[in-house]
C-alpha cells in the first residue's frame, strides 16, 4: 500500500474480518483487562496514513510509571464486555469521547503471567513480595484484550489528559511497528524459551521528545499493524509462547 492510499472505515472492518478473530466478547478470565487501539487517518502533505493514540504513564504511579501504554484498565463490574472495558478507560484516561471511536475489531487476548520478586530482610525478619506486570513477565491469571477502534474526526477528539494516570498523549504511525528502523530487541528467557522483547523509539516531529514503545504494547501494535498492512514484520518477531498469540 502506498503513502496516497485512503484508508476508509469500511477499508479497516474488511482487513480485520480477513484476520478473523475468535475471541469471544462475552467470555472473562478470573482478570482481565483491556486496551483501545484508536486508529485514524492523517492527511498531509506526504500523503495518508494511519496513526495510533499512545500515552505516557504518570511518574507517580506505582505501576510502570513513565512507560508508554495504550489506554485500558481492568474490567469493573459495571462493564458488560471488553469494548465497555476499553472505551471507559479511554475516556476516563485522556478524554476520548466514546461517540467518536467506531469498534472494528476484538482481537485474541494477549494472556499474561506473574514475576514475582522475594527479598528477605534479615534484620527484621520481613520478607518483601513484589507482584509486577511487566512486559516480560506478565500477570497469571490476567488477560489483555485488544479493542481495535477508528476515530474518523481527529479534531473533535479534545484531548483532556487525567493527571493522576496520564502524563502526556501522542500518536504515532502505526507502519513504524513493521520497520526494522529506530528499533531493537533485547533477549528474554521464560521457563526455558527464548524469545525477543522489542523497543521502539519515536522522535516528535520537533526532536525535542521521545517516546519508547516496547514490550507488550508493542507486540500488540505489531500484530494490529501485521493485520491492517497484510505483511510480516521486516524484523524476527520471536514473540513468547505464553501470550498465547497465533504464529
Amino acid at each position: 500500500m502506498s503513502s496516497t492510499t485512503t484508508y476508509s472505515l469500511q477499508f479497516l472492518i474488511q482487513r480485520f474480518q480477513d484476520y478473523k478473530s475468535h475471541h469471544n466478547l462475552q467470555h472473562f478470565p478470573a482478570k482481565s483487562s483491556a486496551v483501545l487501539v484508536c486508529i485514524y487517518q492523517e492527511q498531509g502533505g506526504d500523503g495518508n496514513e494511519l496513526r495510533v493514540i499512545l500515552t505516557k504513564r504518570s511518574s507517580t504511579l506505582s505501576s510502570h510509571p513513565g512507560e508508554v501504554a495504550l489506554p485500558g484498565g481492568k474490567r469493573d463490574q459495571e462493564d458488560a464486555d471488553d469494548i465497555a472495558t476499553a472505551l471507559r478507560e479511554a475516556h476516563e484516561e485522556i478524554g476520548l469521547d466514546p461517540s467518536l471511536v467506531t469498534v472494528v475489531s476484538v482481537l485474541q487476548p494477549f494472556v499474561n503471567k506473574v514475576k514475582i520478586e522475594v527479598k528477605h530482610l534479615s534484620s527484621s525478619y520481613l520478607t518483601i513480595i513484589k507482584l509486577s506486570v511487566s512486559s516480560g513477565c506478565l500477570q497469571k491469571g490476567m488477560s489483555v484484550v485488544p479493542v481495535i477502534g477508528f476515530l474518523s474526526d481527529k479534531k473533535a477528539f479534545k484531548q483532556l489528559p487525567n493527571p493522576a494516570e496520564v502524563e502526556d498523549i501522542f500518536d504515532v504511525p502505526l507502519e513504524m511497528f513493521l520497520k526494522d528502523k529506530n528499533k531493537r530487541a533485547e533477549e528474554r528467557e521464560y521457563e526455558g524459551e527464548r524469545y525477543l522483547l522489542h523497543y521502539f523509539d519515536y522522535y516528535t516531529k520537533d526532536k525535542e521528545r521521545k517516546f519508547v514503545i516496547w514490550a507488550l504494547t508493542a507486540g500488540i501494535l505489531i500484530r494490529v499493524a501485521s493485520i491492517v498492512y497484510q505483511r510480516s514484520p521486516e524484523f524476527q518477531e520471536l514473540k513468547p509462547s505464553f501470550w498465547k498469540q497465533p504464529s
